[in-house]
C-alpha cells in the first residue's frame, strides 16, 4: 500500500514554494539562493512499516548533512484524538503512529492533526532559514476554502461629480 507522502505533506501547508516530494521524503529550498535546503522524511519504529514521526535535516549543498532533530508524532499530539476515539493503548504499535495500510479511499495517516508538527517545523526552520516563513506563508486564519471578497460598493459613494 501507498504511503501517500505528498498528500501527508501538502496537509503540512509549508509554505516553500521552491520544494517536492520524491518518494516519501520532502525537500525544500527555504531561502532564494542559499546552499541550505530543507529535508523531511518520515521516521521509522521498530515495526517494519510503520511510521512515529518526522526527520527533519538541514543540508548544505556542498557540506551535507550539517543539523537534524526528530518529531515524533506521539510528542505533537499528530494521532491523540484519533487515538482516543479508537481506545487505542499506549502500549500498542498503533499508539501516535501509522502504517501503510489504510481503508479503501482514506490515507494511512487518517486522523492525524498537523498543527503541533507544522508549528515544531516552523520553530526549527526559523533558526536556520529567518524570516523564510514570514515571506511565504499563508494566513493560518484563512481556511483553505475561504476567500476575501471585495466591499460591494453602493449607488451613491458620498462623493462629488
Amino acid at each position: 500500500m501507498s504511503l501517500q507522502a505528498p498528500e501527508f505533506f501538502a496537509e503540512l501547508c509549508l509554505p516553500f514554494h521552491d520544494s517536492t516530494v520524491v518518494g516519501t521524503t520532502y525537500y525544500a529550498v527555504p531561502v532564494p539562493d542559499s546552499p541550505l535546503r530543507l529535508r523531511i522524511s518520515f521516521t521509522g519504529t521498530k515495526h517494519a512499516d510503520t511510521y512515529g514521526g518526522l526527520r527533519l535535516a538541514v543540508v548544505h549543498a556542498d557540506k551535507g548533512e550539517i543539523d537534524s532533530v526528530a518529531l515524533s508524532f506521539l510528542d505533537h499530539g499528530t494521532f491523540h484524538r484519533r487515538d482516543e476515539a479508537t481506545r487505542t493503548s499506549p502500549n500498542t504499535k498503533q499508539h501516535g503512529t501509522f502504517d501503510k495500510s489504510h481503508r479503501p479511499g482514506r490515507p494511512p495517516w487518517d486522523g492525524a492533526v498537523t498543527t503541533g508538527l507544522r508549528d515544531a517545523i516552523q520553530h526549527y526552520s526559523a533558526v536556520w532559514f529567518p524570516g523564510a516563513w514570514a515571506a511565504t506563508a499563508p494566513s493560518r486564519a484563512a481556511g483553505p476554502t475561504t476567500h476575501k471578497a471585495p466591499l460591494p460598493t453602493s449607488p451613491s459613494s458620498g462623493r462629488a461629480r
